[in-house]
């Protein structure tokens, strides 16, 4: 942004086009270029050893950065109102090496139930064979997740809004909490995206994004990113050299490409999803529905206070078992049967069997992830459109 002042108010829109990027490139380019190459060299050892000293920033091999990823870095740190932010090749390489590097042996970890099963696995069949342990805690209840702390709790780690069931976490007591035992909150909140909600100004340590959702929107691109204050950013980005989970100058380069389309995007999705969740809880064949906009959704008062907008993924249960589940996704004629959300197409899935395939019944029904659960991410159609596909496949039960 040229002859901008630091402490010149900018507003959110603008960030979201212009931050972390030169106002005018190297040779003039508008849009930050794609620097396709694996190292950077030096052009004499006089400026290797200012390099090495710390003396000069600059770029020596891609696993460490690129040009385009640190403008990637930079937008994403402005509109989080992060101090720093770091990218990774997906949201589960950011999600695995955080907790790897920030967690150790003895460790105690937190989770919320309804978290997305791969992190949950992770946690649970991963973690613990390093020594370290995590309990599961339903997001639904404060003071039970405050009273699973424990001294040697290092993490608490929640998604909010969670997937699939849209549980919204109170975060003002929640981070009051682990501020006051020493513990790390880190907010997965990809299905929030920065527009709708904000962890980072009510006090989490680290928020976390899958940049394959809403944040690069267009379903054709992978990418992970944690954004916080720079203490703990740098001890990941040094964790993450050796781990090696970088993203490549391409994907930085379409994700940051998605960004700059994200608010209008998302205010489009909030406004489609209450919609269509407005829809389905006066439906006749519906039982119940997930979405923290509706005011009998038992989060829509936290969501209300800490929230701008409630997204564009909504869950519900049909009448009936399985095979009526099954009849209305594949009498659908718009959505794409899927397991991914945010891009401009929308897809509808079934949980139970395509996510949670693997785990039992009895897993299952402690998730509350019942036989009649359908989960739709709206994309970019008419509303319209969406409800009246909606009516005629629910017509089919």
């Amino acid at each position: 942004m040229k002859d901008m002042k630091p402490d010149e108010p900018i507003k959110f829109g603008t960030k979201i086009v212009h931050a972390g990027e030169p106002h005018i490139g190297f040779q003039g380019e508008l849009i930050p270029p794609i620097t396709q190459s694996a190292l950077f060299v030096f052009k004499d050892q006089t400026e290797v050893m200012r390099y090495v000293r710390d003396e000069e920033k600059r770029y020596e091999y891609g696993r460490y950065g690129t040009p385009i990823q640190t403008a990637l870095e930079g937008k994403m740190a402005a509109i989080e109102g992060a101090e720093e932010s770091l990218l990774f090749a997906s949201g589960m390489s950011a999600i695995t090496t955080t907790l790897l590097c920030l967690l150790s042996k003895g460790d105690h970890l937190i989770l919320v139930d309804d978290v997305y099963k791969r992190t949950r696995y992770f946690a649970t069949a991963t973690l613990v064979r390093f020594g370290i342990e995590s309990t599961l805690v339903n997001p639904s209840d404060t003071k039970a997740m405050i009273a699973a702390m424990r001294p040697n709790t290092k993490i608490f780690f929640a998604e909010s809004p969670t997937n699939p069931h849209l549980g919204v976490i109170d975060l003002p007591p929640l981070v009051e909490a682990c501020r006051n035992r020493g513990v790390l909150l880190i907010i997965d909140s990809t299905l929030a995206t920065p527009i709708n909600q904000r962890p980072i100004e009510f006090g989490a340590d680290l928020v976390l994004h899958s940049l394959t959702k809403y944040l690069a929107g267009h379903n054709d691109v992978m990418g992970g990113i944690i954004s916080g204050r720079s203490e703990l950013i740098s001890r990941v980005r040094d964790f993450r050299g050796e781990t090696g989970g970088t993203a490549d100058p391409h994907q930085a380069y379409l994700v940051l490409r998605g960004l700059k389309t994200l608010q209008l995007r998302v205010e489009r999705s909030n406004a489609t999803g209450l919609a269509v969740a407005r829809f389905l809880e006066q439906h006749p064949k519906v039982e119940r529905v997930f979405y923290p906009g509706l005011e009998s959704s038992p989060y829509h008062a936290i969501a209300s206070r800490q929230m701008t907008g409630f997204g564009g993924l909504v869950s519900f249960w049909v009448k009936g078992g399985e095979a009526e589940a099954f009849r209305v996704i594949d009498s659908l004629r718009i959505p794409r049967n899927g397991p991914s959300l945010g891009g401009v197409e929308s897809l509808v899935c079934h949980p139970p069997t395509l996510t949670y395939y693997k785990a039992g019944p009895a897993e299952r029904k402690r998730l509350g992830i019942r036989d009649t659960l359908i989960r739709y991410a709206v994309g970019l159609e008419d509303a319209e459109d969406l409800i009246a596909d909606l009516d005629q496949a629910l017509a089919k039960i």
